[in-house]
């Protein structure tokens, strides 16, 4: 009997329902626990192969995915420093909280980010992309950034749409994706998408832990990469890609998280990556489905833009926070909190990763308690409503 002033155990899983990082799998959490190997020996320089032209499969690509070990933070500041100089133009669109973070990065680094503003509750209108690339007649915008899944809003953007816009307006500017919480989630192709640069990290769809991140490269991006000049030493494309073509890296590399990548590319390959995109499509609606049967409002409000990554929720009355520690305390669920303009506004729920019918279940059962605890104005029968849902679109795994 242990006689030491501790909170007791709770029983169970942890249902961490936020939208990243998503719960690891034991299969990745194995393959991290092998022992550390010399990263300028031949079973690494396997190992370094393996990661590189795995994860090309999972961004679609036959161009070069260069891996970081960073967030997704280091993976943004390497698109732009690898590919503007100072002063350079770029147009973003503010589709919530991390384009904005993308946005105050470029200015800090010296580039000029002009913003298309929008209330949060859309993904990017690629209208008013290229109406923006027409009125730029001297061609002074470089690049431009769209985030492809907004995590802080439930938003999806077209990039295939945003693409179209670019060549339609006859404009030569890069296009640059943060695919950050899509990866591995929802269908990305950055290769037939036309995409230049795009911005990953390991802890979403990858079902990793955080740590490693990605760039995946065009041949456009990488011609820019040559005339930039913006500083960059640790971020530089040119020595990570003359060491990848030999399997190693020029710095120390993160080594067991190479191994969850491997693993992590194998299991989605095993699902079928169409399957693993029409699940988390799956698990959205049905998500959506609750929420409108709970009488409360997802953030964003275009049908077409609706995440399968995460369901953002807005609180009728504010408090999401008080409810969010409400469910935590008694239902042992995380879930994601509003961040910058909607923080304690809405409360996010994540549907990615290694999940399946029951374990969404259980989360949006946590929730629907939770909701009455908290004294929150709502109807009950969400969860049913997703459970009717699923049973009707259920379909045998073989």
């Amino acid at each position: 009997m242990s006689l030491s002033n501790t909170a007791p155990r709770v029983p169970g899983r942890h249902f961490l329902q936020i939208p990243g990082p998503s719960p690891i799998p034991d299969r990745i959490l194995h393959a991290m626990s092998k022992p550390i190997i010399d990263h300028r020996g031949p079973e690494f320089q396997a190992l370094g192969y393996r990661a590189l032209n795995g994860i090309k499969t999972i961004f679609q690509t036959e161009g070069s995915v260069i891996i970081y070990p960073s967030s997704g933070s280091g993976a943004w500041e390497a698109s732009l420093a690898n590919t503007l100089s100072p002063g350079d133009r770029v147009l973003m669109y503010e589709t919530g909280h991390f384009a904005s973070l993308w946005k105050a990065m470029a200015e800090k680094l010296g580039v000029q980010a002009e913003f298309i503003a929008s209330d949060w509750r859309s993904g990017a209108d690629p209208d008013l992309i290229e109406q923006r690339l027409r009125e730029d007649k001297g061609h002074e915008i470089k690049a431009v950034c769209v985030v492809h899944n907004e995590t802080s809003t439930g938003a999806m953007s077209p990039i295939q749409k945003v693409r179209k816009a670019i060549d339609a307006a006859g404009h030569p500017a890069l296009l640059m994706v943060d695919a950050v919480s899509s990866l591995g989630s929802a269908e990305y192709r950055h290769d037939e998408w036309g995409a230049d640069v795009t911005v990953s990290g390991s802890q979403k769809g990858l079902m990793m832990p955080p740590g490693i991140a990605f760039n995946a490269i065009s041949a456009k991006a990488l011609a820019a990469s040559k005339v930039s000049k913006l500083p960059k030493v640790f971020w530089g494309w040119d020595e990570m890609l003359a060491a990848n073509a030999r399997g190693y890296f020029p710095t120390t590399p993160a080594t067991n998280t190479l191994y969850a990548l491997v693993e992590a590319v194998d299991m989605l390959h095993e699902e079928g990556l169409d399957r693993v995109f029409a699940r988390h499509i799956r698990h959205g609606e049905a998500t959506r489905r609750a929420v409108r049967a709970w009488g409360l409002e997802i953030q964003c409000r275009q049908e077409e833009n609706h995440s399968p990554v995460l369901t953002a929720v807005m609180m009728p009355n504010g408090g999401a926070d008080a409810f969010r520690s409400v469910a935590l305390k008694h239902f042992d669920i995380s879930l994601g909190s509003g961040l910058s303009k909607v923080a304690d506004k809405l409360f996010r729920i994540g549907h990615l990763g290694d999940i399946n019918d029951l374990t969404l279940l259980g989360a949006l059962s946590g929730v629907e308690m939770s909701l009455g605890l908290a004294g929150v104005p709502h109807k009950t029968g969400g969860v049913q409503a997703a459970m009717t849902y699923l049973a009707q679109t259920a379909k045998p795994s073989s």
